[in-house]
């Protein structure tokens, strides 16, 4: 049987059993490089940072990219926005999976290793992707507390982060293009300067019922000046969409400076 070219362990898993009895089961966990280099999926992304820059596999320093114009060792995380992958065959218990790009996920480690901050942002913007309000609240408050087991940006760091990986998107930019009002509102109300008068009353209680006293934000600071690497703001990604928008397009809410 193959071993895993890192641990030098079979390429298992054990798992807990799905009929919650406590038992454990063992699954496939195969992941194969173009050059033939068999890995457990966590041992190869623990060398992420390493793979990241050489576009090399571990084991035996094979070239494993497809499309490289080479090393970056000023920038390792330009590689998944360029055209470049990293095709593997993985295995695990869902089937086979041939051709699957592993890149994006080594990038996103590798950058996360170099950026420990990053984790807890990417967090926030998964929650304004999905429209979870009270995920966002107890995640700004863990953030301000310290509890957090990791390193944390500020709030109002947090509130504004611009993901280098996805477009340098703001949070705001993800609940717009999701569609999802009531975070869109949350972050006005956290992180832009936008009169108070303008919330709509929900908005307001929402707000209030969370317990969530409205900050200063300075013009400078407002979220809806962020612009992603198009130079879009939140309010041109609104103006893009089919309608769902309009009223709030249409007072003014979106506009940076309103």
């Amino acid at each position: 049987m193959a071993t895993c070219k890192a641990c030098n362990e079979p390429l298992m898993l054990e798992v807990d059993d799905e009929d919650g009895n406590g038992q454990q089961q063992t699954v496939p966990d195969d992941l194969e490089l173009s050059c033939g280099d068999h890995f457990h999926w966590q041992c190869l992304l623990d060398q992420s940072s390493e793979i990241a820059i050489s576009l090399k596999c571990p084991a035996c320093q094979s070239q494993i990219a497809a499309n490289s114009a080479g090393p970056s060792v000023t920038n390792p995380f330009l590689h998944a926005a360029s055209g470049v992958t990293i095709l593997t065959k993985y295995t695990n218990e869902g089937g086979v999976q041939e051709d699957f790009d592993i890149l994006p996920s080594i990038t996103e480690e590798a950058y996360l290793e170099a950026n420990p901050e990053a984790r807890p942002a990417r967090a926030y913007h998964i929650m304004c992707s999905e429209g979870d309000t009270e995920g966002i609240v107890d995640l700004l408050r863990d953030a301000e507390t310290g509890e957090s087991d990791e390193p944390v940006m500020a709030t109002a760091q947090l509130l504004r982060y611009q993901d280098p990986l996805a477009n340098n998107k703001s949070g705001l930019h993800l609940a717009i293009e999701k569609g999802h009002e009531q975070v869109v509102w949350l972050l006005l109300w956290l992180s832009s300067s936008l009169p108070a008068d303008v919330f709509p009353e929900p908005a307001v209680a929402a707000a209030q019922s969370l317990g969530l006293q409205r900050p200063h934000t300075a013009p400078m600071d407002d979220i809806r000046a962020l612009q992603d690497e198009h130079g879009r703001t939140a309010e041109a990604v609104a103006v893009e969409m089919d309608g769902i928008w309009t009223a709030m397009l249409e007072a003014g809410a979106l506009h940076a400076g309103a």
